[in-house]
């Protein structure tokens, strides 16, 4: 305990200061309080846990490693399992192959998360499907979610897809199939709430649709929602099922679905992107307090970053300009150099028209002070299993955390003959078509991660591997 008679003497030294001393000690505080905030706002988010269910039977971390690094390609001709809202509906065994879950996406166990079977009967599978990845993540993390209860945990869902409102109307048309679940079961703000009522959880719970870049901006808002210290752990991820065909026939009549099902991604052969389910969701929390708390670390994310397209040339047409100043935010947020990145996952759609755009936003972010002998790696998991849209970017992610944590990048599929459109050799890139070394430099191992919603929002996330 202090002397009363040293605080005093304190004080009375402090009051005997000259006007000019008193500014010089008050200009030193509001530095140092200055720096305390800015290192707030670049505190790096730990991720601690990851629970997925991908296209090809990948229901674990362990199982999408073996996915990409054997370069499996799950697409599909058709659903492995029977979808109700397809039944009967004329065009359906014409459309084009997708990277479909191999169970049935309707499948639940109500009782387990404490849901009367009537109720989950109306539930969007989407709902359903977010809830269980959820639990994985947090047992994956070591958490007990039974034990969170009351916290402050944060929840941030990426989802966008409507087609359980079209299979429950198509089902039942008219009043009888406007019942008392009808409401929470299709809406989108309950994909994230359904997760934080079951669990108890008092953090913020936010639904997110930015169309494809959904899932990365929800992982963008739960970073920035535990640094403003909204939330001491945070879900962070996205959903998407194709339960009914509907938009697939649109995506098909405006031309933008490969016809053979695959993503040719910055090949010469690329001619629209295919579509894909699944759910990613990892559990994140401030670096400090997972080192605190003795937490396997698989990754941290250093900084993002999100922007919009603004006035491209089309509503749905991608922005290079843009593309390229959200990468810069997010390397300036992350306090890194763009030579210090070894690998960029990229979003990849392989249209003819996004792939050029993107290469050459990546080539002109990334290019300072990089060394001609060391490109920038690319690929995208979209050659994998397809466009996962609200999910794309969360796939994107977790993939890149597996890179860094394995040292390996994962191969880039279906690349044979690269594009005519992209300036190869004006760019320091380079397209990963084999498992290869992710080697190290000066700095720790880093990568970037690109997600651009057709809506026009962008966002671009900088990882880093885990400290020692």
């Amino acid at each position: 305990m202090s002397d009363p008679r040293e605080t005093s003497r304190d004080e009375a030294a402090k009051s005997e200061l000259s006007p000019v001393k008193r500014a010089f000690l008050a200009v030193d505080r509001l530095q140092a309080r200055v720096k305390e905030l800015e290192g707030a706002r670049r505190e790096p988010i730990a991720v601690v846990g990851v629970g997925c269910r991908f296209p090809g039977g990948v229901s674990s971390p362990g199982e999408y490693s073996t996915l990409l690094y054997d370069g499996v390609d799950a697409v599909s001709a058709e659903p492995p399992v029977a979808r109700p809202g397809w039944t009967d509906l004329p065009g359906t065994d014409a459309l084009p192959p997708a990277g479909y879950l191999d169970d049935d996406p309707a499948g639940f166990d109500p009782v387990f998360f404490g849901i009367a079977p009537r109720e989950a009967a109306s539930i969007d599978p989407q709902q359903r499907l977010a809830l269980e990845c959820a639990w994985h993540a947090l047992e994956d993390a070591a958490i007990n979610p039974r034990g969170l209860e009351g916290s402050r945990t944060g929840v941030f869902i990426g989802v966008a897809g409507t087609d359980w409102t079209q299979v429950q109307l198509r089902g039942s048309p008219g009043p009888e199939a406007l019942h008392s679940h009808f409401a929470a079961g299709v809406g989108h703000s309950m994909v994230s709430g359904r997760v934080s009522y079951v669990l108890g959880l008092q953090g913020p719970s936010i639904s997110v649709d930015t169309a494809c870049s959904s899932s990365l901006v929800a992982v963008h808002s739960a970073c920035q929602a535990l640094r403003s210290e909204e939330c001491d752990l945070a879900l962070a991820g996205g959903v998407n099922l194709i339960l009914a065909p509907d938009f697939t026939f649109a995506f098909q009549q405006s031309q933008m679905l490969a016809p053979d099902g695959r993503c040719r991604t910055f090949g010469a052969d690329a001619s629209g992107f295919t579509r894909g389910e699944g759910c990613g969701i990892v559990v994140l929390r401030r670096l400090r307090d997972a080192v605190r708390s003795g937490d396997r670390i698989l990754a941290v994310v250093r900084g993002s970053a999100v922007n919009q397209d603004g006035p491209s040339s089309g509503l749905t047409a991608p922005n290079g300009p843009a593309q390229e100043a959200v990468i810069r935010d997010a390397l300036r947020a992350a306090d890194v150099e763009p030579a210090s990145i070894g690998y960029v996952e990229a979003h990849g759609t392989a249209t003819p028209l996004g792939d050029p755009i993107e290469v050459q936003a990546l080539g002109a972010a990334y290019r300072k002070g990089r060394d001609p002998e060391h490109p920038l790696l690319l690929g995208s998991v979209k050659t994998n299993f397809g466009h996962l849209e609200a999910a794309a970017g969360i796939a994107g992610f977790i993939k890149v955390v597996l890179a860094l944590k394995n040292g390996v990048v994962p191969p880039h599929l279906h690349f044979r003959t690269p594009s005519p459109h992209i300036p190869w050799e004006q760019l320091p890139v380079k397209v990963v078509t084999e498992s290869t070394p992710f080697e190290r430099s000066a700095t720790p191992r880093r990568a970037g991660v690109s997600s651009f919603g057709f809506s026009g929002t962008n966002v671009h996330l900088i990882l880093e591997e885990a400290p020692e």
